[in-house]
């Protein structure tokens, strides 16, 4: 094993996937892109969507933004069916997954304690 090799350069996993800021910042980016792809300023995006200016540039520039927010801006840029599959219910990938799933036993509603 080389001195530069270590446990962690096999692993595929992108840890960023697990820090909620690295994900908003990715999806600011994101729209930020798919508005210039459209030929939009923030100023037009902004009077289309009905989202304030100093809103869409705090997103853009801080990646902060209210959910209602981003789903009208999502609406203007074409992008809403990317929200209609958040939360959606887990596809197996086998059919023992599915199996497994069956057999167990459905919860109804969450635990009290966190």
């Amino acid at each position: 094993m080389a001195v530069t090799d270590n446990i962690l350069s096999d692993i595929s996993i992108v840890l960023d996937d697990f820090n909620p800021r690295a994900i908003a910042q990715e999806i600011a980016r994101n729209m930020k892109q798919r508005r210039l792809d459209a030929d939009l300023s923030q100023q037009a995006l902004a009077k289309r969507s009905g989202v304030s200016l100093g809103t869409l540039k705090r997103f853009e520039n801080q990646s902060e933004i209210s959910l209602n927010h981003l789903l009208m801006i999502a609406v203007v840029l074409g992008a809403t069916e990317e929200f209609h599959r958040l939360f959606t219910k887990q596809q197996y990938q086998s059919i023992d997954e599915l199996l497994k799933v069956k057999v167990a036993k459905t919860r109804k509603r969450g635990r009290k304690n966190a």
